[in-house]
This record gives structure tokens, sequence and C-alpha cells, in this order.
């Protein structure tokens, strides 16, 4: 399904006064913030914060209990979630959620599934415009096989790989549905130095390389730092600073809500 941007709409992403809770607990607080086209945002804040609760509001795994969020111009709340994908929407997760019976081929190329036109009965009849589907999502997933250096594994099962390899190949499939927003939630967790400095690079390189937008959870801070344009920081259900990873390394709010208030 392909959705039209409407025209002069700036930021994809507007999160506005979003609230949840989940019986006696606030989730989510008011939190409102945007995320211009062509940027890294990264959202952080300490454990329980509310941002994987809020990367669910996204893609539609939690339905907010109000507030808006409007992706490239159009309510996501009006849109069935089994769609957001489709839309230009795509997303990874804490624990690589790959299918271990497949190779790392097979898991990127299922990721682009959701883009096909064809139908029940077209996909029976082998019609050609099956045939033009299956060809140009063959061809993409060549390409992000080389974008993301996965060559090597590309024909080996998913259990036979590195962590951080089993990531990178969830990083390509988020990748196959040629999504205008990537959200990637905690893609440093599990990884060593040397791998966080890799997936730093690759970050910049796939927003350079193939303009897509990233919404970034992550604990990682020096990570984060280097590949942001700007920081959201959640505190309890709430923002509590917005800016550049400057401005809120040095925010006194940040601060305490990680290290505590001095007495």
């Amino acid at each position: 399904m392909s959705i039209p941007s409407p025209p002069g709409a700036s930021a994809l992403l507007t999160v506005n006064d979003i609230r949840l809770r989940f019986g006696g607990v606030v989730a989510l607080d008011g939190v409102s913030f945007t995320v211009e086209r062509g940027t890294v945002c990264g959202l952080i804040g300490p454990n329980g914060a509310g941002k994987t609760t809020l990367f669910n509001c996204l893609s539609r795994l939690c339905r907010a209990d109000s507030g808006t969020i409007v992706f490239d111009g159009h309510s996501l709340f009006d849109l069935p979630a089994h769609i957001i994908a489709s839309i230009g929407i795509g997303r990874t997760f804490q624990n690589p959620a790959l299918f271990d019976s497949m190779t790392a081929r097979e898991n990127i190329a299922i990721g682009g599934q959701c883009c096909s036109s064809g139908g029940i009965l077209a996909n029976m009849l082998r019609l050609p415009v099956i045939r033009r589907e299956e060809n140009a999502l063959a061809q993409r997933t060549d390409v992000l096989l080389g974008s993301l250096a996965l060559q090597f594994c590309a024909d080996r099962p998913v259990t036979e790989l590195t962590f951080a390899t089993r990531k990178r190949v969830e990083f390509a499939r988020a990748l196959a549905v040629e999504p205008k927003l990537l959200l990637l939630d905690e893609p440093a967790g599990g990884l060593n130095h040397e791998e966080v400095d890799r997936l730093c690079d690759l970050i910049t390189r796939v927003r350079d390389t193939f303009g897509v937008t990233v919404l970034l959870v992550e604990h990682h801070m020096n990570m984060v730092a280097r590949v942001s344009d700007k920081v959201v920081v959640l505190n309890f259900g709430r923002k509590i600073a917005e800016g550049t990873p400057a401005e809120v390394q040095r925010n006194q709010d940040v601060v305490e809500a990680y290290l505590g208030r001095a007495s």
C-alpha cells in the first residue's frame, strides 16, 4: 500500500500529547515531539521511562489512550495495524526476532513481502505481476546483503550466526520494506565496542544511502551522541528534555534522571 505525502509536510513524524496507562501505571504522560525528514533522532531515558512503550504505539502494538501520532501527514490511528510496515515504517527489536529455520537471505526477503500488491489468486496463477515483484524483491535483498556486509552468510541459517550478525540481518529485513521511518530498538544492546563503532557508521550510511529517517532507542550514550541530530529524553513516561546531544548532556533534569539528585 502506498499513501502519498501531503504537500508541504515538513516533519515526517509528529507525536502529540500521547498518554497511556496500564492499570494504575502511567506509561506515557503527555509525550510530544517531532522527527524531521532525513534526520536521526535519539530517544533515551532510564529503564522504565516509556521508550519501548512509545515504539509499540508507533508500530500499533499498543493503542494510546489519547493523543495523536501523525506519520507522513497521516494519522496512524486512522490506519489498520497490519499495514504499518507497508506504509513505510520498519522496526527492529531489542532481541533479534528472526525466523530460525530460514537463511539470512530468506529472513531479509520476507520483510519485503508486506509490500506485495498481488493477492492469493494472483500468486496461485503466477501472474506476471507476481514474477515482477519477486524479481524486484530478490534484487533489493541482494543490495541489502551487500550494503550491510552480509554476503558471507547470505545462505546460512541464522541460527549459525553470531548475535551481532543476527542483529544486522534484522536491520536489513527492516530496510526490505523500503521504509521512510526506521525504528531501531536498542540496536547496540549486547555488542562490544568495536561492533558499536561499526553500527554507528552503518546507521549514518543507511540514512544517507537510502534516505531513511531514524528514530533510535538506545542506552549507549556515546553512540546516541555520535549519530543523533536531536535527542528526546523520557523519564517516568514524561518528556523532560529535547535538543541536540550537547544540549541534552548539559540538562540538569537529564543528569538527575540518570545519576540521581545530589543530597
